[in-house]
């Protein structure tokens, strides 16, 4: 799953063939003061921040799913919403990220730990765009790069998507992303998916049938949270892609409200010995992982969500 540079542009001409052949007329994208703009029609569906020296990294924010509902926590990107818990300030929306990538922690915020740098847009056009970014650690060198292609589609008034491609490249020197719990496509949901609290109502399935918490360091190709709003199932199902590595992935799904698709945490998730869990790049080498957020109406039986992850699983990346 390991691939060299000169296959980036061939896949990813695969991917934007096949992308541009599903209607995206409702979606636009607009750049304005280190941030993007995505809409479908009229309405706001999210922002990509990529240049703000608060943040540590690229993030999505806010996150709304059918109509207009957030899907992710206000905190600590604004003041905390109505329920919400100022807790894990690194929470940030929807994001990827990683806790040990040649032993500097991307996952937590503060002193000494890396940061994801924008650099450019490769690609803007239409419902997607491309991005290329730096990982720097605590001292400003360069760890190593990323590029990242996101695809946004409004399907129904009920059914929004994210697509996401992630390619790490190890640029600079081999790279050894660690085994740790701490990552790595990452969303923290509005505090009433959450599983526990005083506003929580959610529940959450995994592919395999597990439900509950239990769901937490389990394999499964698809995670599914949902929770009543206005006597109304609003629901998140998070995929992954059968081409990944390590598929099905492991989930670092907690029940106050965080969800994260992670390949690399073997040690924590299922108390194997430390460090097989890593996985290591040597220098000009890179690896791709395909991720998608969905965001629609009903629980996962109503809403065919093992029906509708087995289509989108065929396509290429």
């Amino acid at each position: 799953m390991v691939f060299k540079f000169l296959n980036l542009y061939f896949f990813g001409v695969l991917f934007l063939s096949f992308a541009i052949t599903v209607d995206a007329s409702e979606i636009s994208i607009v750049r304005e003061n280190g941030k993007l703009i995505i809409k479908a029609g009229d309405d706001l569906f999210t922002q990509y921040i990529y240049e703000d020296e608060k943040r540590a990294k690229p993030i999505l924010y806010p996150v709304l799913g059918p109509f207009q509902k957030p899907m992710t926590r206000k905190f600590p990107l604004s003041e905390k919403g109505d329920g919400e818990e100022p807790d894990h300030p690194h929470h940030t929306s929807l994001w990827y990220t990683h806790g040990d990538v040649n032993g500097v922690d991307f996952w937590a915020v503060g002193e000494n730990k890396g940061k994801i740098i924008h650099q450019e847009f490769l690609n803007l056009e239409g419902n997607t765009f491309t991005s290329s970014n730096f990982w720097k650690d605590g001292q400003g060198k360069t760890i190593c790069q990323d590029e990242r292609t996101f695809h946004f589609y409004e399907f129904t008034k009920n059914e929004r998507a994210i697509d996401i491609r992630i390619t790490l490249m190890a640029t600079v020197e081999d790279l050894v992303l660690g085994d740790t719990k701490e990552g790595s496509m990452g969303i923290r949901m509005t505090p009433e998916f959450r599983l526990r609290g005083k506003v929580a109502r959610g529940s959450c399935l995994n592919s395999d049938g597990v439900v509950g918490k239990a769901i937490w360091g389990k394999r499964a190709s698809w995670v599914s949270y949902w929770a009543m709003f206005d006597n109304k199932d609003f629901a998140i199902s998070i995929f992954d892609h059968p081409s990944n590595p390590r598929h099905p992935t492991w989930w670092h799904a907690r029940d106050y409200g965080l969800v994260a698709a992670n390949p690399f945490g073997q040690h924590d998730f299922e108390g194997k010995p430390e460090g097989i869990g890593k996985m290591e790049l040597k220098l000009g080498e890179s690896v791709t992982f395909f991720y998608r957020f969905l965001f629609h109406m009903g629980n996962p039986t109503k809403s065919e969500v093992s029906k509708k992850y087995i289509e989108w699983s065929k396509r290429k990346t």
